[in-house]
């Protein structure tokens, strides 16, 4: 039976959050991992912008005694070339995350806040996020 029009803002303030919660939840597991995978990349062409005489032009020793032009410019283009596969590699990992843990199944639909006694979709799948329920082997997905 539907709720009354005070009971269903309630609950669909609370649906609205924890539906904000679990997105920021997934934002940040997906920026921590492309941080920790990209790491390379980053270093590679901050050190390369870094030494170059035309962008920055550090007085650092090493940028005096080891990079000159040449080589700041080709580990700019090395960071650049590097970071491509090294997306496809972060996004795997992080795809490969969110299906084992779930994540994507703990958001919960606003039929919940609408109508009574409509349960909580991870209560019927075996707990928060379905991490108690078995896997289900027909389940495929590609990366």
């Amino acid at each position: 039976e539907p709720r009354s029009v005070w009971c269903c803002l309630a609950w669909t303030l609370m649906i609205v959050t924890m539906n904000s919660l679990v997105f920021f939840m997934n934002l940040l597991l997906m920026f921590v991992i492309f941080t920790i995978v990209l790491l390379p990349t980053i270093v590679v062409v901050y050190f390369g912008f870094q030494c170059h005489s035309r962008v920055l032009h550090s007085a650092a020793r090493y940028c005096k005694s080891i990079l000159d032009d040449n080589s700041s410019s080709a580990l700019i283009i090395l960071g650049f070339i590097i970071m491509s596969p090294l997306i496809v590699v972060a996004m795997a990992i992080y795809c490969s995350l969110a299906r084992r843990l779930r994540l994507f199944m703990c958001f919960q639909p606003y039929s919940r806040a609408v109508y009574k006694g409509v349960k909580w979709r991870w209560y019927e799948e075996g707990g928060l996020c379905s991490c108690a329920k078995g896997w289900n082997t027909q389940v495929k997905a590609w990366v």
